[in-house]
């Protein structure tokens, strides 16, 4: 710093003895140059301050207006810039020193003064003054700078106290910085681990004693003062004086709450399935390889359950995506509500489940889950007005037995529950290692059946109904044939089942209701008696948006009689969305087509429901009609369906006639018509052609008269 110039000075001082020994210093060699100025008491001080600038200001503590330490704070605020020399006489020198403590840079003592110390001194008082003003504008720089930040900064000094927060840390800590300064930092930050609760040790000491900065390694919560709790993160570092000692540290901290909730919903995120916020493949398998180390241990077993909706696609693609979406949160719930707290439901995406029984004690009680589990999914889910029914085919696989580690079991899981569904659906299959051999075979034919429908590889067999009364032809019902390329001809149930799956079922079942139709009117334009071609539509068939047009299309494409069709529904399709369905059933009808419920009594329909149908045949499941001789229970259900359906006014076919006896109790309860082997298996349309031109009358009303000839 360069020599400080005084040019002015102000002497506030009623003693003029005082003034003019001043007036004498500055007379001398060395001095010349400075103005002196002067006013004998502080009201007069002020007024010329507010009006002009001096370079210092020398003040008597002693003037007749004010006296003491009064009048260094009445001379601050009138110019709290200019440098302060405060004159006092050897018996206050007590008080001078508290005027240094009150913004003075120094003082003189009266009849100690010289020309040389009062010159040093007034230099000495405006350096002091410049290095307080530049001080202030750095701490305030930094004050501001530090209140601005977002980061929440905290400081100590040695031994460990509060000496500062900015305004981020009040605001985490919940206290001021001025009730907090001078108190222990572990009052004021109490940082206590995220997981174990304990109480971190002073990061601040632990900065000062290793002098180095620190950050927090694992996850802290702040304790504000309030008692609530707020994550953080931080990094403390030691502050230093000029000879590179530790004087005291800094923490840097801020909340992380809403970057630690974005890192678990991610997390969440990332192990969850979106839709129903089930455990997802990735969390599963990291839990079935958990359950499987707890078995080890514990000489327990797992058990995986492979689920798989029957019947969820037609719901999805004919009431939307919406609904499927709903109905596969309920399938969601009620498996949850299932289990134990032990297990574990997940979603692997479409309509496919996995449940991980853990911790399974005997196989047998698995088998129990599973039943408890196809009968929640069967119930009906009112879901928007809508009572929706879906079923589930279940597959088991069995640690140690079926697998060793989490992939081995899921795919044997999965395996055991495709053969399930071809077991009929709706029931549950254990994993065996024989399945594996079909299971390849099953996807051997779900690939060639996409080349069986471009190439159209399938024929029609046809196999009549008999009219119990006078042995005529009533109907043809078309059955699908698949000539395989190396395995010959297969049967629907070989194939159908797969074609459902993987979504061919609809391309297929126009192909059949094309070619019977086009068959059937062949059969008319020959002369032949033909009578009504009956054909199968599936589910989702019939939920396709395009079903009744195709349907209509195909009658004018083909020329047939639209009253020569007969369209065979199951139960379970009439029961998916009973008004929609009987909207399509009513345009049908109006057509003139011809609608059948297939397979009766084996479905969930009850008889409000069925007489809200616009239906014209009852066709009784061959599994009652094929134990009527047997089982006295399913004669009593035969009866009961032909009382019924007379009431409503339907005919009624029996399917599955194979013997002399079951032909006989249906005539006996007046049944109208049969059907199966007794008369005739499906046969190819050039030999069903024969049946109608020469012979089949005549045989079956043998028959029918002779039932046990």
């Amino acid at each position: 710093m360069g020599t400080t110039v005084i040019q002015a000075f102000l002497v506030v001082d009623a003693s003029l003895a005082d003034v003019h020994l001043f007036q004498q210093m500055l007379a001398e060699p060395g001095a010349q140059g400075i103005t002196l100025l002067h006013v004998t008491s502080m009201r007069e001080a002020e007024a010329y301050l507010a009006g002009h600038a001096v370079d210092l200001i020398v003040l008597d503590l002693g003037l007749p207006d004010v006296q003491g330490l009064g009048a260094v704070r009445r001379a601050y605020a009138a110019a709290p810039h200019i440098p302060l020399v405060v004159l006092t006489g050897v018996e206050d020198e007590s008080l001078a020193i508290h005027a240094l403590q009150e913004g003075a840079q120094d003082y003189l003592i009266k009849g100690h003064i010289e020309t040389r110390g009062l010159l040093r001194a007034l230099r000495y008082a405006v350096e002091r003054k410049i290095l307080e003003e530049a001080l202030f504008v750095e701490q305030e720089r930094a004050q501001v700078t530090l209140n601005s930040i977002g980061d929440a900064v905290a400081c100590t000094d040695s031994a460990g106290t509060i000496s500062f927060l900015n305004r981020a840390a009040e605001t985490l800590t919940g206290w001021s910085s001025h009730d907090a300064t001078g108190l222990d930092m572990a009052q004021v930050l109490r940082i206590v681990d995220a997981t174990s609760r304990t109480t971190i040790p002073n990061p601040m000491e632990r900065a000062v004693v290793q002098n180095e900065t620190l950050h927090s390694q694992a996850q802290w919560i702040l304790l504000r003062r309030d008692g609530s709790e707020i994550p953080i993160e931080d990094s403390v570092a030691p502050i230093h004086d000029r000879r590179g000692r530790a004087t005291g540290a800094v923490i840097v901290f801020r909340d992380v709450s809403v970057a630690r909730t974005l890192a678990l919903q991610l997390t969440y995120s990332a192990e969850h399935d979106f839709l129903t916020g089930l455990p997802n493949r990735v969390l599963l398998n990291d839990r079935v390889r958990t359950a499987i180390a707890f078995a080890q241990r514990h000489q327990k077993k797992v058990a995986v359950l492979f689920l798989d909706l029957d019947g969820f696609k037609h719901i999805n693609d004919s009431l939307g995506h919406a609904m499927g979406d709903k109905l596969l949160q309920s399938v969601a719930q009620r498996l949850v509500q299932c289990i134990r707290g032990a297990d574990t439901v997940s979603r692997q995406g479409g309509d496919e489940f996995i449940v991980l029984l853990a911790e399974v004690e005997h196989v047998d009680d698995t088998a129990i889950m599973v039943q408890r589990l196809l009968q929640a999914i069967a119930t009906a889910h009112s879901i928007d007005n809508h009572n929706l029914l879906v079923t589930t085919s279940i597959g088991v696989s069995v640690y140690p037995d079926d697998g060793l580690d989490a992939e081995t079991l899921i795919k044997n899981a999965a395996t055991a529950m495709y053969q399930a569904k071809a077991h009929g659906r709706q029931c549950y299959q254990f994993f065996k290692p024989a399945m594996n051999i079909r299971a390849v075979e099953r996807q051997a034919i779900e690939e060639r059946l996409q080349r069986a429908v471009a190439q159209q590889e399938f024929t029609l067999h046809y196999q009549p109904t008999i009219n119990l009364q006078t042995g005529a032809i009533t109907s043809a019902e078309a059955l699908i044939r698949w000539t395989h390329a190396t395995r010959g001809t297969l049967a629907p149930a070989d194939f159908i089942p797969i074609a459902e799956d993987c979504g061919l079922i609809v391309p297929i079942g126009k192909w059949v209701l094309r070619e019977a139709c086009r068959q059937a009117q062949a059969w008319v334009q020959a002369g032949l008696p033909t009578p009504t071609i009956a054909v199968n539509i599936s589910a989702l068939e019939f939920r396709d948006d395009a079903f009744l047009a195709g349907v209509l299309d195909i009658l004018t494409e083909t020329g047939l009689d639209p009253h020569m069709l007969e369209l065979e529904l199951t139960e379970r399709v009439l029961m998916q969305d009973v008004e929609a369905t009987i909207a399509t059933l009513k345009r049908l009808r109006a057509h003139g087509v011809q609608v059948a419920v297939d397979d009766f009594g084996t479905g969930y329909s009850s008889l409000s429901y069925l007489s809200t149908f616009p239906i014209d045949i009852l066709k009784i499941d061959q599994s009652f009609v094929q134990q009527i001789s047997s089982a006295p229970q399913a004669a009593t259900i035969v009866t009961a369906i032909i009382s019924m359906g007379r009431s409503l006014k339907l005919r009624l076919v029996a399917e599955g006639v194979e013997t002399p006896a079951a032909l006989a109790f249906l005539q006996a309860h007046h049944c109208d018509e049969a059907q199966g082997y007794y008369f005739s298996r499906p046969v190819p349309p050039q030999q069903f052609a024969q049946l109608l031109e020469h012979g089949l009358v005549a045989t079956v009303l043998h028959r029918l008269l002779n039932p046990g000839g």
